[in-house]
């Protein structure tokens, strides 16, 4: 009988010993900006807290208008003035009572003045966008409706603050403009596209120019101005208008064999077009209209930009006879002609001033309407 002989099993190999692995390394923290982070943390506060304050100035500013409108369609129509008096007095002791400051009699008839000066909601929603009731306290003494409506559009559209809007008003700006001069039809629909957000030239310019600010006294030169003004240009800026960009000093235009030079380059942004300055010592003479011509020409073949609109030049001198002015014809030119005053008047003499100019361009006006009728 065979013995078995037991044969020993495969032995399995052993596995080989891995090599050890180093243990990652531990990432270090990344450094945190403090001082960005807290930055960006305040935009976004400020933003929000600039959105409340929006909707809050906007929704007091319809509120007052709606108490106002209420009021005067209630109590202060046929013939009911006197009955009317007493309900106010009444509703401004009620409502102080619930509602605290904010209701006094003189507030409340201020609201219905309000409502009664702009009576169409439209208009108010979109204003109150950008005014607050304060602003509204400063438009409504404005006798002329026109000239409140363009206060109100002007201060929406450059951002004016309370302030400003009271030195542009104390200032006389509306009366100063172009457009004041022009017939209360046409001031009617510049009024309408400024609201469309169209800016026109008549909108821009002013007649006179204030240059209080550069604190010019006795003789001066017309490079005195000039340093002047690039001295304070912050302020003559502000006083030109928003919208107004310096591009250059004494800028250079080569002409055949002979050299000029602009006195001062702006560019306006709502217009599109480089405005060319020129700036007179003595008092306007035709001949200066045949210098800016050739610097508009100039600009409008070197300067212009593709989408810009063709330059418009602008002379301040020290007077100007708006008769020959008006003979030049110069808004067929895209030319203007406007006098400064560095020093300011006294406020009845400038308004005396700026009433003689409107009531000889209403003169001029009128002069021409037959005219007008004829060739209809």
């Amino acid at each position: 009988m065979k013995k078995l002989i037991k044969r020993p099993g495969r032995v399995a190999p052993k596995p080989a010993r891995r090599a050890a692995m180093p243990a990652p390394e531990a990432k270090a923290p990344a450094v945190i900006d403090e001082a960005a982070l807290l930055g960006d943390l305040r935009t976004l506060v400020q933003a929000a807290r600039q959105r409340i304050a929006t909707v809050a100035y906007s929704t007091q500013t319809l509120l007052c208008w709606h108490l106002g409108r209420r009021l005067s369609n209630e109590h202060l129509q046929g013939g009911r003035a006197a009955y009317g008096k007493q309900i106010l007095v009444t509703v401004s002791r009620e409502l102080t009572a619930d509602y605290g400051r904010g209701f006094s009699y003189a507030e409340i008839a201020r609201m219905i003045q309000f409502a009664q000066s702009f009576p169409d909601e439209t208009i108010v929603v979109t204003l109150s966008q950008q005014l607050s009731w304060s602003h509204f306290h400063a438009l409504l003494p404005i006798k002329d409706p026109l000239a409140r409506d363009f206060y109100a559009e002007m201060c929406r559209i450059e951002r004016w603050d309370v302030r400003t809007l009271r030195q542009k008003i104390g200032g006389m700006l509306y009366q100063r403009t172009a457009l004041s001069k022009k017939p209360e039809t046409v001031i009617s629909a510049e009024i309408g596209k400024l609201r469309d957000g169209q800016m026109s030239p008549d909108t821009v310019f002013r007649d006179p120019y204030l240059l209080d600010l550069l604190g010019l006294k006795g003789a001066y030169s017309e490079r005195d101005l000039e340093s002047a003004i690039l001295r304070e240009i912050e302020g003559v800026l502000l006083e030109l208008g928003a919208g107004f960009s310096f591009v250059a000093r004494q800028k250079r235009m080569s002409v055949g064999k002979d050299d000029f030079y602009l006195d001062l380059l702006f560019f306006h942004r709502h217009l599109r077009r480089l405005i060319a300055v020129e700036l007179k010592l003595e008092s306007f003479q035709p001949a200066h209209v045949g210098q800016m011509e050739l610097y508009l020409r100039w600009l409008d073949k070197h300067e212009r930009a593709p989408g810009e609109e063709s330059p418009i030049g602008l002379i301040l001198c020290a007077s100007a006879d708006a008769e020959q002015v008006e003979l030049l014809q110069l808004d067929a030119k895209s030319i203007r002609v406007s006098e400064y005053l560095t020093a300011l008047p006294p406020l009845p003499l400038l308004r005396a001033r700026l009433h003689q100019a409107i009531e000889h361009a209403r003169e001029q006006a009128a002069r021409r309407l037959p005219n007008a009728e004829d060739d209809e």
